[in-house]
């Protein structure tokens, strides 16, 4: 009741209320958000070790062994409950209940001389290991989610997320264009809480520079603002940072929390999953908020500036490479809250850092993979090229970007083709299978 009260007031104000950040409210926010009930499986230890010990070099080799632009016909383990940790070199998270939208996978390079998601700099390991040692003290709390519950009493619970949108910024900074970056930061937390079927109901901002420009600030809340617009919720404050010093000339980091609510009948919890069940797939916008440590790799071997035409055009008139990776992620919000209104959707993955492989896993029961079906849905033009360019291995693009395919919805075989009337351009693109891991198969 408290958090609708405060919600009808500030829908009621322009004024967007801005604080200092102390320790003591930070402590009270891990506290509370550790607090809610397990709303995942435990982590399954024997299956995360068989994921850890996974010989990266089988990975290579059957990842080399397909031709560029196809899509791998082969299984994956991908993590059980542990979200992609951390990893990405131009935001750092002080949550440890979620991730950085840039993590992939481990491997330092490709024995077929492609370029990779470790090599780009992003270390996986380190970070999963952080991630196992805040799983340890912080035994009350179920990290691993796309989001965290917390009670509220008449079988209400709160859903917050939190999440920034790594070195996309980079590219913000060298076009300067600063009024969608904003777009992407909410998207990034709403679509991960909306898992979990939850209403977003109120967003925070955390903006940091060292020398605060004025009207750049402005441009990237106007983001902000759209991406709440678009996602009915409401900008309710956030924080500014001025640190002189601390960053680049021009330069700023980003980070946004989302919170929404969902009632106990209206949780999505995968435990409703079964053999059978259909993947229903979401289109992405393009690259969306991951991967960009490589993507920016990409682009300097590519001898191409931002400036410079999109090679073949992308379907969409005649954009530079600038403006196909800049382009913002798509928000889900509406479609997952239409479609779960009329049916039941069993589960739900943002496909964010970590991909197919490690996103899809995080949803199922144990037991349970699924199968994805080759050639359901067109990958974007912007992943092609960037597959083409960086001789990237099949599987380290499925690992670590989204391949048109932004958001996916588990729901019964009988409701399948219910969900695909709610939702413009979605598809069926595969089917949970009784072995666990992600499979790809040509259908």
């Amino acid at each position: 009741m408290t958090v609708a009260v405060a919600v009808a007031v500030a829908t009621t104000t322009t004024c967007v209320t801005r604080k200092h950040n102390s320790p003591r409210a930070r402590a009270r926010l891990g506290l509370g958000l550790g607090l809610g009930p397990r709303h995942f499986r435990g982590l399954d230890k024997k299956l995360q070790q068989q994921s850890q010990s996974q010989s990266q070099s089988q990975i290579q080799s059957q990842s080399q062994s397909q031709s560029p632009l196809g899509i791998i016909p082969s299984k994956g383990k991908g993590k059980k409950a542990s979200r992609s940790p951390c990893c990405c070199s131009s935001s750092s998270s002080s949550s440890s209940s979620s991730s950085s939208s840039e993590s992939s996978s481990s491997s330092s390079s490709s024995s077929s001389g492609g370029l990779t998601y470790a090599g780009a700099g992003v270390d996986i390991e380190a970070g999963t290991e952080l991630v196992r040692r805040i799983q340890a003290m912080n035994p009350r709390g179920d990290i691993g989610g796309f989001g965290g519950l917390f009670p509220i009493g008449h079988d209400r619970f709160l859903v917050a997320g939190t999440d920034g949108v790594g070195t996309k910024l980079k590219l913000a900074f060298d076009m300067d264009a600063h009024d969608t970056i904003g777009v992407d930061l909410v998207a990034m937390s709403v679509n991960d809480i909306i898992t979990l079927g939850a209403k977003p109901l109120f967003f925070l901002d955390y903006f940091a520079t060292s020398k605060l420009d004025v009207d750049k600030a402005e441009q990237v809340v106007r983001g902000i603002v759209k991406g709440c617009e678009e996602s009915d919720c409401v900008l309710l404050g956030g924080e500014t940072a001025e640190m002189p010093g601390f960053y680049g000339e021009g330069e700023y980091d980003l980070s946004g929390f989302a919170v929404g609510m969902v009632h106990k009948d209206d949780v999505i919890n995968g435990k409703g999953i079964s053999p059978g069940d259909k993947l229903v797939g979401l289109p992405s916008s393009g690259v969306h908020s991951n991967g960009y440590s490589l993507a920016r790799k990409v682009l300097k071997v590519s001898g191409l500036d931002l400036d410079s035409p999109f090679p073949g055009g992308d379907g969409e008139g005649d954009p530079t490479v600038g403006e196909v990776l800049l382009r913002p992620t798509k928000l889900y919000v509406k479609d997952l809250l239409k479609v779960h209104g009329k049916i039941k959707v069993k589960g739900a993955v943002h496909v964010t850092g970590g991909g197919f492989y490690d996103n899809i896993p995080r949803v199922l029961p144990g037991g349970l993979g699924v199968r994805i079906y080759s050639g359901s849905w067109e990958v974007l033009p912007v992943f092609k090229w960037m597959q083409s360019v960086g001789s990237i291995a099949d599987e380290e693009m499925f690992r670590t970007f989204n391949m048109g395919i932004g958001f996916i919805m588990v729901v019964s075989a009988d409701d399948a083709e219910k969900a695909l009337d709610e939702c413009e351009s979605a598809c069926i693109i595969g089917e949970v299978v009784q072995e666990e891991g992600v499979s790809f198969v040509t259908t």
